[in-house]
């Protein structure tokens, strides 16, 4: 098992990882009779596609003995409705260049795109990522 979850009322759950006892909290979003006090399930998602695609990049990184540390996400849900759902991620990744060659970028940025989480998504939901590299 990877987690429990826990309905505490008041459209939050308190979920937590089995493995390291860590907690996240979620609240159902302002615009569907929500507190928006904390991530709402649909944010977890669209959050844990720039984050799959952070770790995924390190992995490949550390394998080329490259450093992205500093290295971030922002991040941008869409909602559609009837039926309400994720129809867009907008994602925009800050890499420092650290005199990365073309190559390597280009290495990096396709890990990132084929991450366990974009590959897992409903192919409905638009994917959009841009790449900002800076000194």
């Amino acid at each position: 098992m990877t987690s429990k979850i826990v309905y505490e009322g008041n459209l939050r759950t308190r979920m937590t990882h089995l493995y390291s006892g860590n907690e996240v909290i979620t609240d159902a979003p302002l615009d569907n009779q929500g507190l928006a006090q904390a991530f709402s399930p649909t944010d977890l998602v669209a959050t844990a596609l720039g984050s799959c695609m952070l770790s995924i990049m390190g992995i490949k990184a550390r394998d080329m003995n490259l450093d992205i540390k500093g290295a971030a996400v922002e991040c941008e849900k869409v909602m559609a409705s009837d039926p309400r759902r994720i129809a867009e991620i907008h994602l925009t990744i800050k890499m420092p260049t650290n005199n990365f060659s073309e190559k390597e970028k280009a290495i990096l940025q396709n890990a990132a795109l084929t991450c366990p989480v974009a590959k897992s998504l409903h192919p409905d939901i638009i994917q959009e990522v841009k790449f900002e590299w800076y000194d």
